[in-house]
């Protein structure tokens, strides 16, 4: 097995920062329940989000609880989708085909929009490779698109260590791990990232975090850096984040650290 270590910024990628401007098309087309993703932006193509491909990343609006320490507040407010934003994105790839091979569906929760299937098949309809952000919150309608994805990337919630395991919480975990069981059955690439939410757990937790995701067969790790306003006391530095992703590479196939 080869093993990596990568160490990206998180720079350009952030959404918000390169986003590329939608033009309404002069049609719409399927149903009313069809293609109605609340749409907040897209980036332009990028190989951060979807490894090995040039993909640009849809971001929907509204995620699915308030954590405090995401990366994109301006998306929280919830709104419904709007029949014509899909095929305005859709239209938007198809005219830069030669500079983009696949589309990642992001947060918010893109699962628990019921147009999420609809819109995966257009993506493979019209020649891109598909990929999807998800918390795994949503097994069952994660279950529902499977057959229409590529690649995952799935958020780690913890598993019930420190993190305070309130009823909410531990169903929240629960059904994380309903759906990474889901993902690792199928054929689907898969990468499993971390937040370091140092508020949340230690270094030490989440070491033994990544050594069960190892032991589970995850493959592709991603460990990501909160952004704090304030860092938190007794937080890890840099250099001892590093040391143990270096640690950590001997059990996966890639460890990338993002700051």
């Amino acid at each position: 097995m080869n093993h990596s270590i990568t160490r990206q910024p998180l720079g350009k990628s952030r959404a918000g920062s390169r986003l590329m401007a939608i033009r309404q098309p002069s049609h719409t087309m399927h149903g009313p329940m069809e293609n109605s993703l609340p749409i907040a932006g897209l980036t332009l193509p990028t190989l951060q989000e979807f490894p090995g491909c040039r993909a640009c990343t849809v971001f929907l609006q509204g995620p699915p609880s308030r954590h405090g320490y995401g990366h994109y507040r301006w998306m929280i407010a919830q709104r419904r989708g709007e029949l014509h934003a899909w095929p305005a994105v859709r239209d938007l790839l198809d005219r830069r085909h030669d500079q983009v091979d696949g589309v990642v569906i992001s947060g918010g929760e893109p699962t628990r929009h019921h147009g999420l299937n609809a819109v995966l098949r257009d993506i493979k309809a019209h020649g891109f490779a598909s990929g999807l952000h998800t918390s795994g919150l949503y097994p069952r309608r994660l279950a529902e698109a499977l057959p229409w994805l590529d690649w995952v990337r799935l958020d780690i919630k913890g598993w019930g260590m420190s993190a305070g395991l309130t009823r909410r919480q531990r169903s929240i975990w629960r059904r994380n791990v309903q759906s990474l069981a889901l993902l690792l059955d199928s054929d689907i690439e898969l990468e499993c990232r971390i937040t370091l939410h140092w508020r949340a757990f230690s270094l030490r937790d989440l070491e033994r975090l990544a050594m069960s995701l190892a032991d589970c067969g995850v493959r592709h790790l991603v460990l990501q850096q909160c952004i704090y306003t304030l860092s938190p006391d007794g937080a890890p530095s840099d250099r001892a984040v590093d040391s143990l992703a270096s640690r950590l590479a001997a059990h996966f196939e890639r460890v990338t650290v993002r700051r």
